[in-house]
This record gives structure tokens, C-alpha cells and sequence, in this order.
């Protein structure tokens, strides 16, 4: 269930005073731990990757077919797992760059939780005048009464 614009506005006021009052805490809070697991995930792809390579030359060598496609089937696999968690790493460094500027340096509920959203949701609740009068009210609230 989304929050309210009241409920975000709170939680963005809460996120600010926290990083007012203890920017180390709050950089604890941030979005390293994405970056550290994605390089853990591509430092365990690299390492399965030369065991794959190490299955396909024992399959090469002791001639059994079978084994050289289950070592490059492994090589595959974790070459394409190893690219998604690079470029994971790569993304999460970009959104870091990209908030570097804003006070709360990664917190996503200061952007009004809709980070990734790409269109915007409908309210099916209520007829037609209640959304329109909702509205009308958020509009007048926002330019300070008119």
C-alpha cells in the first residue's frame, strides 16, 4: 500500500533531521551494502568461472564430450552472472553519484518513494468527483490556497 504525500513529507522531514543530527549514522544507513555484495557476487562468478574453464580442459583432455559442455555451460553461466553483478555495481555507483548532491545522499523516501516508477499509479477507490474534488484540494494546498 503507498503513502500518503502527508506520510512521505513526514518520513522526508524524520530522514533530514536524522542526517542534520548524525551524517555518520546515516551514511551507515546508505546504499554501500548494495555495491559490497555485487562485487562479492562478481568475485564468486570470476572464481567459478576458471573452475568451469578447468572442467572444460579436463573434459578436452580425457575426451569426454559431455563433460567439456557441462565445464562451458558453468564458464556461461557464471560469465553472465558475473556481467549482471558488474553492471549492478556500476548502477548503484551512478544512483550515488547522482544523489551525491541531495542532503540525504541515497535515501529514496525523500524523492517520494516513486524512484523506478515509471508511470503513475491510478486510484480506482471512489467515484469520479471525490478524485476530482481530492485533486482540486491538493492543488489549492500546494499554491498556498489559490
Amino acid at each position: 500500500m503507498p503513502l500518503s504525500e502527508e506520510e512521505l513529507r513526514l518520513l522526508e522531514q524524520m530522514e533530514r533531521a536524522l542526517v542534520a543530527e548524525d551524517p555518520k549514522f546515516a551514511s551507515t544507513l546508505r546504499g554501500t551494502s548494495m555495491r559490497r555484495s555485487a562485487r562479492r557476487r562478481a568475485i564468486i562468478a570470476g572464481c567459478v568461472f576458471v573452475v568451469g574453464i578447468a572442467v572444460l580442459m579436463t573434459g578436452a583432455v580425457a575426451q569426454q564430450w559431455a563433460i567439456g559442455v557441462v565445464g562451458f555451460v558453468v564458464m556461461l553461466a557464471s560469465a553472465t552472472l558475473g556481467l549482471n553483478a558488474i553492471r549492478g555495481q556500476q548502477a548503484a555507483a551512478a544512483a550515488d553519484a547522482r544523489t551525491a548532491g541531495h542532503p540525504s545522499r541515497g535515501f529514496t523516501v525523500i524523492e517520494g518513494g516513486k524512484r523506478g516508477r515509471t508511470r503513475r499509479q491510478r486510484h480506482t477507490s471512489g467515484s469520479f468527483m471525490e478524485r476530482a474534488e481530492e485533486r482540486w484540494r491538493r492543488r489549492r494546498e500546494e499554491n498556498g490556497g489559490f
